[in-house]
């Protein structure tokens, strides 16, 4: 229903609407806020750059951090991640993330980061906090933020907003009514937007997420799609249709797909359920953060990676490398 109501198929967003305006107001006045100096804002002393969206709502973030972060270190600099790590919920903050924290602790995608890039982590509500512990103990040449766009009490030197090529913007309006954290007009601003398939316009960066072999929960035992015996596809993540249409690009057709909400706190009974006998369950990599502690032999994942090519996106890149050796102490 919500989807229907984001795209403007459903004319009940026009009851939100009220709320629309009034969440449009709020969210204007706090930028605007930072903006004029009416509130403190923190410049951190080593370069940050935002992965944000402007849209609730999965699409493609994360996988854009961990290119992010694997294209700067191909360059020879030392990537820090600080995130908010929503869905977790740590006796205290921040909250330094390795790859064996617990995702009720630091949330599912920081640990994902951790676990695929290695670089130092760090999570607390108040961004500036994550940073200040990851400086502490690391030796970073810059930060990259997992989401973050709105948080205007850090300062940012670069804004990266990635796109749903697809879905794009719906009908335009800020939450409830629409998508929209921000309205559209706001990618006038950023350093660079990244779409995630469909089409990109001009002046956009093209993205595609490129599956790999499926990979056992248990055993870390890798496999082609084709070899999965009859399959039960799941999905925990902002947008769930988008992993099953790449299971269908892929050939494989589910005997059911089974989305739950973002951020889904899994439960082993609860997804043992899902298959019988012959049959096996694939969940995206960042449902699998969440299920490896209660894994069943019968579990994998499906692992992507974001495609970014072309003359923008190294563009991007030796921006970024430009201002980090600009920033480095000397």
């Amino acid at each position: 229903m919500i989807e229907r109501i984001w795209s403007g198929r459903s004319p009940l967003w026009l009851l939100l609407w009220p709320l629309s305006l009034l969440y449009g107001a709020i969210s204007g006045l706090i930028r605007l806020s930072y903006r004029r100096g009416w509130r403190r804002s923190w410049r951190a002393p080593r370069p940050v750059i935002v992965v944000g969206n402007l849209t609730a709502g999965g699409n493609g973030k994360t996988p854009v951090v961990i290119w992010l972060v694997q294209a700067l270190q191909q360059r020879g600099l030392r990537p820090g991640v600080v995130s908010r790590g929503y869905g977790g919920k740590a006796e205290r903050y921040p909250l330094r993330v390795t790859p064996q924290s617990a995702t009720q602790q630091a949330g599912d995608e920081p640990v994902l980061i951790a676990r695929r890039t290695g670089v130092p982590v760090a999570v607390a509500p108040k961004r500036r906090e994550a940073v200040e512990a990851l400086l502490a103990a690391h030796d970073v040449d810059v930060i990259i933020t997992d989401d973050g766009l709105q948080h205007y009490a850090l300062q940012r030197d670069r804004e990266i907003v990635v796109v749903d090529g697809v879905r794009r913007f719906g009908n335009g309006w800020w939450l409830p009514a629409g998508p929209m954290r921000e309205r559209a007009s706001r990618l006038n601003s950023v350093s660079a937007v990244i779409v995630n398939g469909g089409t990109a316009l001009p002046g956009e960066i093209a993205m595609t997420l490129q599956p790999g072999q499926a990979v056992n929960l248990l055993s870390g035992e890798t496999a082609d799609l084709a070899q999965l015996p009859s399959v039960i596809a799941m999905a925990g993540i902002g947008h769930p249709p988008r992993f099953f249409a790449t299971l269908h690009q892929q050939g494989v057709q589910p005997v059911a797909e089974i989305a739950f909400a973002d951020h889904h706190a899994y439960s082993e009974p609860e997804l043992s359920q899902l298959t019988q006998p012959g049959q096996c369950l694939l969940m995206t990599e960042k449902d699998a953060v969440k299920c490896q502690r209660f894994a069943r032999a019968n579990w994998w994942y499906l692992p992507v990676e974001a495609q970014l090519s072309g003359a923008p996106s190294e563009a991007l890149l030796a921006d970024i490398t430009r201002l980090c050796s600009d920033a480095r102490p000397r």
